[in-house]
């Protein structure tokens, strides 16, 4: 089968890319295990951040490695044990991970809780982007509000925070939001109740300013980095915090280990803390597909690739300007189908 690869992600995992002369092996199913064609997948940000950490990635990717973590396309083989799939129904979900070979390919084998089927008549490129970020945002969401809480979710324009206002409106909660400038619209056009713009205002203290009235706090970004410590003065004493995004630095790592080690009487934050670590979940994408088809939630594309220009696909998530999914066109000639 065709997939890109890579060896190195030194200078930049657009740099490296590569698609094998002979190709590389179709993967064989095991017994629990479906075999899906994949016609698009869509690009996250550690899909690049993690191979590009050096000396650090060595021991955590093979070599070499498909990127990759998110897709959609039709199932052509299913193993003996399964019986929720069909051959030739459309799904989506997500794969791997950025720790090894990734969906940036012409077949994946996964396992059932790793899918759900495309409800009829949506578009696999809006599919194909659903599966880490609309569970990531959903897994951080979901378990810690009732209807009518009010959340603060801080980066509502990047991929898991567009699904994140999203969910968490038709969860039936008012959401704030903080975004730069360029994307309050956006926000807007989501469904955001309220929304901070962080280049003209500081968050903390327009959020300290309303009060305990937050009971989620939604962490898509890392910065400020002191937003954990402060949020008590803006949280219910039964709330959350969860941190989704964050940089890769080392001060960065310290903050996240210390916001989940240090009590608050010795400095640290005083209200409960996770770092999410993300987890396939078939229900929970069979919901998103529900909410989707319903239109309560809605997929938001930057751009559509051609399989040939994945290195390019790259470079535009890199500019941390895309507004939505980064999306590649695996499937040559999907759409003539």
């Amino acid at each position: 089968m065709y997939a890109w690869e890579f060896k190195s992600a030194a200078g930049g995992i657009e740099n490296n890319l590569y698609l094998p002369a002979a190709g590389v092996p179709k993967p064989h199913i095991t017994e629990d295990q479906i075999l899906v064609e994949v016609y698009s997948a869509a690009l996250n940000p550690a899909d690049y951040k993690v191979p590009e950490l050096g000396l650090v990635a060595r021991g955590m990717i093979p070599s070499p490695s498909t990127p990759g973590m998110d897709f959609c396309g039709k199932v052509c083989e299913i193993g003996r044990k399964v019986d929720s799939y069909c051959v030739g129904e459309m799904v989506f979900g997500m794969y791997g991970g950025p720790f090894g070979h990734g969906s940036l390919c012409q077949y994946v084998a996964v396992s059932k809780e790793m899918l759900a089927t495309v409800p009829t008549g949506l578009e696999v490129d809006h599919m194909a982007g659903v599966g880490v970020t609309g569970l990531t945002a959903y897994q951080s969401i979901q378990p810690y509000v009732k209807k009518g809480d009010k959340i603060f979710i801080n980066g509502g324009s990047g991929g898991t925070g567009i699904f994140g206002i999203q969910i968490a409106k038709a969860l039936g909660c008012h959401v704030t939001t903080a975004c730069s400038s360029a994307n309050i619209e956006l926000c807007k056009s989501l469904g955001a109740d309220e929304i901070i713009d962080y280049k003209s205002a500081d968050p903390i203290e327009v959020l300290r300013k309303k009060g305990q009235v937050f009971s989620l706090i939604v962490d898509n970004v890392g910065l400020p980095s002191h937003l954990y410590g402060q949020c008590h003065h803006f949280v219910v004493h039964h709330g959350h915090y969860s941190q989704v995004g964050a940089d890769t630095g080392i001060s960065s790592a310290v903050q996240h280990v210390s916001n989940m080690l240090l009590p608050g009487f010795l400095g640290g934050g005083r209200r409960k803390y996770q770092f999410m670590m993300l987890k396939p979940n078939h229900e929970q994408l069979v919901q998103l597909g529900k909410w989707i088809d319903e239109g309560k939630v809605k997929p938001v594309i930057d751009s559509v690739w051609e399989y040939d220009d994945a290195p390019r696909a790259f470079e535009r998530l890199k500019t941390q300007r895309a507004k939505g999914k980064v999306v590649v066109n695996v499937k040559k000639n999907q759409n003539k189908e």
